[in-house]
């Protein structure tokens, strides 16, 4: 039986999901995989951080956090580390999971806690999409070069196999467009509007189920749909794209009269993601349209998303995820784990 080493860097909703996810299935990597689990750290930005290289109890730290505790308890030689990059210097580790809140500008410090966890020769898997935009071909080079994984399947869409989906299942295929709703926030936003919410009343709502952040700014002015486009463009394009090279505009500006306009004429207003190619480039652009009941947007409500793509031997191929949660997001997590086994 193999023992993987597991290092958690951020410990909200996602992490604790994974490692209750882990933990529910032990039996099935020791069965199928041959490999057991033991966690030597996890660092958090607000539970302080433990490390113990004989493995410590994960489940515990989850009671720990939720209490308002401090996970130093569990650590074998409490230490303060001054960031999260101290942290994976000083522990020992098989697999990272990086799990910091992204930044949609310059990807940092998930971006550089890859890069540590490669050189280490650590596998590195991710939700964050930062790292995925802004450092790319460096992770990707470096998890070449240290015979390591760099896997990111919950960066878009959460647990919907979108990346390895062209990576392993549609070999050969050539990507020439999608179009699609990547933002369940504004998505969910737009629903309750469409109830006859004002814009604020919809964002409280959102805040109250936890959807929202307490500075939506990111989702409703189109940042995280706009990276998300960067993402799969950089990825599955082949062609390198930062957010704000991405024609941007959120969802701010609609009224519940505007949407009341669209309902009369049968049709919804939707935060709608398309890339393109254009010659050796891409066009890609997020914006609020008005879609009507034959397009398969038209029926996406609440925190769901949906992405079609168009290949040069597909002509469409569509992805929808229902109601996604942090459950989600680790199950990503989870298989990008498994996929590095395999």
């Amino acid at each position: 039986m193999q023992t993987k080493r597991l290092v958690l860097v951020g410990f909200g909703n996602v992490g604790k999901a994974l490692v209750r996810l882990l933990e529910q299935k032990r039996g099935l990597l020791n069965s199928e995989y041959g490999v057991d689990l033991i966690f030597t750290g996890i660092y958090t930005a607000h539970h302080g951080a433990a490390i113990h290289p004989e493995g410590l109890g994960a489940l515990r730290a989850i009671e720990i956090a939720d209490a308002g505790g401090n996970l130093n308890e569990l650590s074998q030689y409490p230490a303060f580390f001054a960031s999260g990059l101290d942290f994976i210097q000083a522990c020992p580790g098989d697999v990272l999971f990086e799990n910091s809140p992204v930044n949609h500008h310059t990807g940092q410090p998930a971006l550089d806690h890859l890069q540590a966890a490669l050189r280490k020769k650590m596998d590195a898997i991710t939700a964050n999409k930062g790292p995925v935009v802004h450092g790319y071909q460096l992770l990707s080079q470096l998890a070449k070069e240290n015979k390591r994984h760099f896997f990111f399947e919950s960066a878009v869409m959460d647990g919907a196999p979108i990346f390895s989906l062209f990576r392993s299942a549609l070999p050969g295929i050539e990507l020439r467009g999608f179009h699609g709703i990547l933002n369940s926030c504004t998505n969910m936003l737009l629903t309750q509007m469409e109830k006859g919410d004002t814009f604020e009343q919809a964002l409280d709502y959102g805040r109250k189920i936890g959807i929202t952040e307490t500075d939506p700014s990111a989702d409703v002015d189109g940042w995280d749909a706009a990276i998300k486009v960067a993402a799969i463009s950089t990825v599955l394009m082949g062609v390198p794209l930062l957010p704000d090279q991405v024609d941007r505009q959120g969802i701010r500006g609609l009224t519940p009269a505007d949407l009341a306009e669209a309902r009369a004429q049968g049709k919804r207003w939707k935060l709608v993601c398309s890339a393109r190619r254009d010659g050796a480039g891409v066009v890609a652009r997020v914006a609020p349209e008005m879609v009507s009941p034959d397009s398969p947007l038209y029926s996406i409500n609440g925190t769901s998303s949906y992405a079609q793509f168009e290949t040069d031997t597909l002509p469409g191929l569509g992805i929808v995820e229902s109601n996604p949660g942090p459950e989600t997001t680790a199950y990503g997590l989870f298989a990008d784990f498994l996929n590095t086994l395999r």
